[in-house]
């Protein structure tokens, strides 16, 4: 291989890591849509973005100028933000970056054109339009995941499956690109020298191929995410995976022949590739926009910190102990809870429990990696049932798939329709007035598949205990409360579920460690590796549904519990008070009715609103309301031995919300890259996705409906703030060990205070310096 053609397929690689993955919609995973800019400022990355897709990484001057005017921002934030800035393009004093706030107009951007958009203006032919369609609808095909009844050229690697089809397909002849499946066919039998050919037929070399690559790979949206997560899960495994080079290989072909096609076009077309060898540089109107947010951050962050005016006291051995997911929605549940009685204390711990399983249910042979998706599963468990229900469940699912099989099925579809329709009227109906079922009856108790030794039990059960700060003062009831969301009729109902276990619900884990914990064999091996565990604790595994602010408590017999139940119910009515307000249309009453009404758009706001992460000891949030906003980790590092548990907070916790708080924000300052659109337009294509309408580019991210309530933004979007409870010097040695995770400090795509008895210290900077005393926003 020539060193021009290694340059040529390093470019290619290094723009498919610009792409973040999107996770498909049985377990879909908030993923950061700035993942590969992560070593940039949120400036730089802006500028990048606007170069590859035509959208920002900020807000408008408008939307800034807004939040000043009404007091939001205020000026101290504005100087704090802007004497931060180390840009020499910055603002000269907080007036001019308010006049500019104020002044500027809403100029609409372009990202560098593309052949087919030159060749679209050359020819009046709307050809992106054509080659997003036509790549789609072959996509939709070949990436299905059990939806299609037929898959095109099955066994086939990515690029030669598209050949084999776009060889045949009249549709680019038809719109007026003649000779283009000839053009296909004698394309080169490997995406490698393909992309080397057309690579060089369109002149990109050097500095021009990365950012010409990366812009290819923003405008087949999220199939080429959908590639990413391919390669995103070979790499997990030890692998690798070439369908993003294939996607891009694709994608070249289409430019070649456009260019070839419409050789009018050819100069402007030496502009573009000049352009794109151009250095990212950020304006003077992308580094003032980024000020603007760092200022909208402070903002938040002075309240935040006004919120915590220091640590509350402890209270003797609690009745009940609950603990919850730290997911920002658990805030409002654990708040109300403890509102209900005194000895009531609620823990925040990651939902998977510390437990990396991978789960089979009841009938399965499919294995759902219930952790974050940052790790690889170390432990299988399957449904406990008997050798005849597992075997019922399996003909009831294969029965249940055939059938699905036939209604779709082009020969009975409509005579289906035709036949079965009327016997369908009744649970129309009962659908559409929200009366139709409520959540399934849960499976019988997970167990481990091969079992566990009473050694390995002990080591686990201390191991979760310490990483939850729960090695003494437990309560006599011990809740474990997985978390996840009951909807009806929503392609996205995984993301409403537990991030930290993938994407499903947090039952699995939730009550294999109570199951775990009440071993005798376990608890046996406790008090020599330093948990003192009272002999009267009983640990109690449940499930908080987060759309209803319901709890189901499980293996618990029907009249035990009597007033752990009643205390959890009252905190149900009590968080549904509270939430009703934002959702449109509700009231107290019927909040719990929107899990079950398939035409609700927006049954619970899910992480809209995440703002902040908080790992202390509950004192320190304790009686605070802090508005469903905050992901709380419980934490004390007077108890953690060489501070391995902050280094696993900072680098899987922090790491999983700060994905979640960026896909909340990227979808929010640039929905049409990263949001999924209308939901009134859905249709789920392949299993994997949905498109708007019939056809077209896959759309990654969150619905317009899930961050914004017809008439403003839901979400606010901030940075996520991280507050920890720790010693300085600690917390940087672990940054200074884990590059990746410094990163995302140092270049400001998460914000890092301290905080000491429960109030505020420091502010880190990049560098691993700090900031203390802290700036006057953040004063007590």
């Amino acid at each position: 291989m020539s060193k021009a053609t290694s340059d040529l397929l390093s470019a290619a690689d290094a723009a498919a890591r610009l792409i973040p993955p999107a996770f498909p919609l049985e377990a879909t995973v908030a993923v950061n849509p700035f993942l590969g800019q992560t070593g940039e400022d949120l400036a730089t990355a802006s500028a990048r973005l606007t170069r590859a897709s035509g959208a920002r990484a900020t807000q408008d001057f408008t939307d800034y100028a807004a939040a000043i005017a009404s007091g939001r921002i205020g000026t101290d934030d504005l100087a704090d933000a802007l004497a931060a800035a180390t840009s020499p393009l910055k603002p000269k004093d907080v007036a001019a970056l308010t006049a500019m706030a104020k002044a500027a107009p809403a100029t609409p951007i372009q990202a560098l054109p593309t052949v087919a958009d030159l060749a679209a203006e050359a020819t009046g032919t709307d050809w992106p339009s054509v080659v997003e369609k036509t790549i789609g609808l072959w996509a939709a095909g070949r990436f299905d995941n059990g939806q299609a009844l037929w898959a095109p050229a099955p066994g086939q690697d990515c690029f030669a499956a598209w050949r084999a089809w776009a060889g045949h397909d009249l549709t680019p002849e038809i719109a007026g690109l003649t000779g283009f499946c000839a053009h296909v066919v004698s394309a080169p039998d490997t995406a490698d020298r393909a992309i080397e050919r057309a690579a060089g037929a369109l002149g990109l070399t050097g500095d021009a191929a990365e950012s010409a690559f990366h812009r290819l790979y923003m405008d087949l949206g999220g199939w080429s995410q959908h590639a990413r997560w391919l390669l995103w899960q070979a790499e997990l495994a030890g692998g690798t995976d070439g369908t993003m080079r294939d996607l891009l290989a694709i994608r070249l072909i289409w430019e070649e022949a456009l260019l070839a096609r419409v050789p009018s076009i050819a100069e402007a077309w030496a502009e573009t590739v000049a352009a794109h060898s151009r250095p990212i540089e950020p304006s003077k109107t992308e580094v003032a926009l980024a000020i603007l947010q760092e200022a909208a951050d402070r903002a938040h962050q002075r309240r935040l910190t006004d919120a915590l005016d220091g640590a509350a006291p402890g209270a003797e051995r609690p009745a009940l102990q609950a603990a919850f997911c730290i997911d920002v929605r658990s805030e409002v549940f654990r708040r109300a809870l403890e509102s209900v009685d005194p000895t009531i204390q609620t823990i925040g711990f990651a939902g998977f429990f510390g437990l990396p399983l991978s789960h089979r249910a009841k009938g399965s042979d499919v294995s759902e990696a219930r952790l974050p998706v940052l790790l690889n599963p170390a432990m299988e468990t399957v449904t406990q049932t008997s050798e005849a229900a597992d075997r019922q469940a399996r003909i009831t699912a294969r029965a249940g798939r055939a059938w699905n099989r036939f209604r779709q099925a082009a020969v009975s579809s409509f005579a289906f329709v035709e036949a079965a329709g009327p016997l369908y009227a009744g649970k129309l109906v009962k659908d559409a007035l929200g009366l139709g079922g409520g959540a399934p009856a849960p499976d019988p108790a997970p167990r481990v598949a091969d079992g566990l030794s009473a050694e390995t039990k002990a080591d686990t059960a201390a191991t979760v205990l310490k990483a939850m700060s729960l090695t003494g003062g437990h309560g006599r009831i011990v809740l474990l409360l997985g978390h996840g969301g009951h909807v009806t009729n929503n392609p996205h109902e995984s993301a409403y579920h537990c991030g930290a276990c993938g994407g499903y619900a947090g039952d699995v884990s939730a009550r294999l460690l109570a199951s775990l914990l009440n071993d005798p064999e376990a608890r046996a091996g406790l008090a020599d590796r330093g948990v003192d565990l009272p002999h009267d604790t009983r640990f109690v595994a449940g499930l908080h549904d987060t759309t209803t602010d319901e709890v189901t408590l499980y293996d618990v017999a029907e009249g035990d519990l009597t007033e752990t139940r009643r205390w959890l119910a009252q905190a149900g009515r009590i968080a549904r008070a509270e939430r009703a307000p934002s959702l449109p249309g509700a009231t107290p009453e019927t909040v719990a009715a929107r899990a079950l009404n398939w035409a609700e758009t927006r049954p619970e706001w899910g992480l809209a609103g995440c703002a902040a992460f908080i790992a202390a000891p509950r004192g320190a949030t304790a009686g605070r309301d802090l508005g469903g906003r905050a992901f709380l980790h419980s934490y004390d590092w007077r108890a953690d031995e060489a501070f391995a548990t902050l280094e696993l907070i900072l680098t899987a916790p922090v790491v999983v919300a700060s994905w979640i708080s960026l896909q909340y924000y990227g979808s929010s300052v640039a929905p049409e890259v990263f949001g999924g659109g209308n939901k009134l337009i859905h249709n789920v294509v392949g299993g994997i996705g949905v498109i708007e309408g019939n056809g077209g580019r896959l759309r990654p991210g969150l619905p317009w409906q899930a961050i914004h309530d017809g008439e403003s933004l839901r979400h606010e979007p901030l940075r996520l703030t991280v507050m920890i409870e720790a010693p300085r010097d600690a917390i940087a040695d672990v940054l200074e060990r884990h590059p990746h995770v410094r990163a995302l400090f140092d270049n400001g795509w998460l914000h890092l205070l301290t905080l000491s008895d429960g109030r505020v210290d420091a502010r880190y900077r990049p560098g691993l310096a700090w900031e203390t005393p802290p700036s006057p926003a953040l004063a007590a």
